[in-house]
């Protein structure tokens, strides 16, 4: 591989495994919800709240790309409605994100970013908005494009356009890797970058896409 390679990593269910964790941190927001304000969870549950984001996301499509704004904006709306000040859906915010950051990586992960990032330049692409500091990997990254951060999530090109401004490089000397098939590994090779297809637990590709050029079972393929 070019020594001159830039790599971007998608991090949810590339590097770690998302459900869990997704689950685990709306669960501690939940149990801190109701533990501060049973009042106003009355007839709220992790699948009313999802339902809220939804609508949200129809309402303000400009954002619907910004989970951290859908999660604040459906906290504030709940406190809002109950007559309660609103700012205390920073405080809700916050358990959910912290516990959003606990991750655990994937076996190889830490051995093959500590190797990779000697050789190259690495950088994060996520529509998701994990912490990189806090998730305890930042010192391994030199830059993190997020669908926040540039006003568009994967596969928009738009992402992709905005990792190479942040690089300084041409499309072409950026190897995307990640999980998704249309997001990760259709969006970056239609952005003009090269892509490998990530593909831990030997799934089907999707018939109606053009097949990956490169797929790998794990990062320890990447040399």
């Amino acid at each position: 591989m070019n020594a001159e390679l830039v790599l971007s990593f998608d991090l949810d269910d590339t590097l770690w495994a998302v459900e869990p964790v997704i689950l685990a941190a709306e669960g501690a927001m939940l149990a801190w919800l109701n533990e501060r304000h049973p009042q106003m969870m009355r007839g709220h549950d992790r699948e009313s709240l999802r339902a809220m984001r939804a609508r949200l996301a129809e309402q303000y499509p400009e954002r619907s790309h910004d989970m951290t704004f859908l999660r604040h904006r459906a906290l504030a709306e709940m406190f809002a409605q109950a007559g309660h000040d609103a700012n205390h859906a920073d405080e809700a915010f916050e358990v959910f994100f912290a516990a959003r950051n606990r991750v655990t990586l994937y076996d190889e992960v830490e051995a093959s970013l500590e190797r990779l990032s000697s050789r190259h330049r690495l950088f994060a692409l996520s529509n998701g908005n994990a912490d990189l500091h806090r998730c305890g990997i930042a010192r391994w990254f030199e830059g993190h494009i997020t669908a926040i951060s540039a006003g568009a999530a994967k596969p928009d090109a738009r992402i992709f356009k905005r990792l190479l401004d942040e690089a300084g490089v041409g499309a072409a000397q950026v190897l995307h890797i990640g999980d998704d098939p249309l997001l990760d590994v259709v969006g970056a090779t239609q952005a003009g970058l090269q892509a490998a297809w990530l593909n831990r637990n030997a799934k089907p590709w999707p018939k109606h896409l053009p097949p990956p050029a490169r797929t790998i079972k794990t990062l320890e393929e990447i040399s």
